[in-house]
């Protein structure tokens, strides 16, 4: 059986949806960053953890492509055409969406006081806005890539969510009823509700 250790409202989330997603039995360790509980099973001491008999994963995006990897949903093949398209929209969510949300998050309550610059945010705002405006432009089907959600979908749908607490700018109503069709899914009200 899986263990995850994370709290719900960290990058966790994205690896607690997958596992309600795929029905698989986990024990969910709701531990939050750098606690001990965290560091006995990595000591990085971030969230979220994987584990999986004597197999250690630190990386939210690490647990979501080994997940549907193993038991085959919510990914194209590896080393398919179709994988690497969907690779590229998860590098590019990571970069353009995570990243901005991470590093307005270091600048709010991460990093130490005095190494925080708030004023940066502002123009994280802005970033963050004209890459919302360039995904929604892209937006064909219901999901990034067809009709099914696939591993980046996990990951775009968490940073919306992010980004609304955040107070950062509001996506383009096609994003948001992107987001709506998603959180509707029985799975995500699931992990939402731990």
């Amino acid at each position: 059986m899986y263990k995850l250790v994370g709290l719900r409202m960290t990058r966790a989330f994205r690896a607690l949806w997958m596992l309600e997603e795929l029905g698989v039995p986990y024990e969910h360790v709701p531990a939050a960053p750098r606690s001990d509980e965290v560091r006995a099973v990595s000591p990085l001491g971030k969230v979220p953890v994987l584990v999986d008999g004597d197999v250690v994963i630190p990386d939210s995006m690490a647990i979501l492509t080994y997940l549907a990897d193993k038991h085959g949903a919510f990914t194209h093949p590896a080393g398919s055409a179709a994988r690497a398209q969907q690779d590229a929209w998860t590098f590019r969510i990571l970069d353009e969406v995570d990243a901005v949300l991470w590093t307005a998050a270091r600048h709010s309550f991460v990093l130490p006081d005095a190494e925080r610059v708030p004023a940066v945010k502002d123009s994280l705002k802005a970033e963050f806005a004209r890459n919302m405006g360039q995904i929604a432009s892209e937006m064909t089907s219901e999901c990034l890539m067809g009709a099914d959600p696939l591993v980046p979908d996990f990951l775009l749908a968490h940073c919306l969510g992010w980004a609304r607490n955040a107070d950062f700018p509001d996506a383009p109503e096609v994003l948001v009823a992107y987001l709506r069709r998603l959180r509707a899914r029985p799975a995500f009200q699931r992990a939402a509700a731990l």
